[in-house]
């Protein structure tokens, strides 16, 4: 434990040590560090402070997302000042989605940082955003709201957020495939079949019927990945129709 708290208390990175890092990566300095040590913890070390509560990125990462909810829907909110409250609520979606939080954490490469006990090439895609998401959140508890928002806005909305082009991002083409096919009244089935490929990897397979025909398959390493894989290409194969 005294190896690991060592550690976290002086970690380098690149020939800078962890106050150096999180200041590159913030673009201001911090001022309580165990913030963001925290923030980097993974829940596989098995910390408790001294009430034993356990000392991981989770909580900071619930926090954080919160707070991208709030910048981003206060954003939008008036940026668009005729979007109703569905509107905003599906343009605050794209921006704040998983795949996108994925794709900042992977960009500031926070991976790299992070204190664990598993092997970082065991980590799903999702740590990449998780660990954005608490990043955020320790921003929050060491500087406040304004500097928090300040990171969103140089990090998210100033870089990312185009109105036009969030209204033509689809964020689930499932979504947008079975929307079709209720408004149409056509009946849709996601069929999992035997998957017969030899990945060492499990993978499922799924075939998409629409009024009992086959419109498109897919394979992917869960059920959720295969459909969604499956309705994009029935999305594009049917464009034309549903758009």
């Amino acid at each position: 434990m005294s190896v690991i708290r060592n550690i976290l208390n002086s970690r380098s990175s690149k020939g800078g040590n962890f106050f150096n890092v999180i200041t590159s990566i913030l673009g201001f300095k911090p001022k309580n560090l165990s913030h963001y040590k925290k923030a980097f913890t993974h829940r596989s070390l098995n910390q408790k402070d001294s009430e034993g509560n356990a000392i991981n990125f989770e909580r900071m990462e619930f926090l954080g997302d919160a707070m991208l909810s709030a910048v981003v829907a206060s954003h939008l909110f008036k940026a668009v000042p005729g979007g109703n409250e569905g509107y905003l609520t599906k343009m605050r979606s794209k921006v704040v989605s998983r795949k996108h939080l994925n794709e900042l954490g992977k960009d500031l490469k926070l991976i790299e940082h992070v204190q664990t006990n598993i092997p970082k090439d065991q980590f799903g895609v999702n740590i990449h955003g998780n660990l954005f998401e608490a990043l955020v959140g320790a921003i929050y508890l060491d500087r406040g709201y304004k500097y928090c928002k300040r990171f969103i806005y140089d990090r998210v909305i100033d870089p990312y957020v185009d109105i036009e082009q969030l209204e033509g991002k689809v964020i689930s083409y499932k979504s947008l495939v079975i929307e079709w096919c209720q408004k149409e009244k056509k009946e849709f089935d996601y069929e999992v079949y035997e998957d017969t490929g030899n990945d060492e990897l499990k993978h499922f397979a799924v075939k998409l019927r629409i009024d009992d025909k086959v419109v498109a398959k897919a394979r992917a390493t869960s059920k959720k990945k295969a459909e969604e894989k499956a309705s994009k290409r029935a999305y594009y194969a049917l464009q034309n129709k549903i758009e």
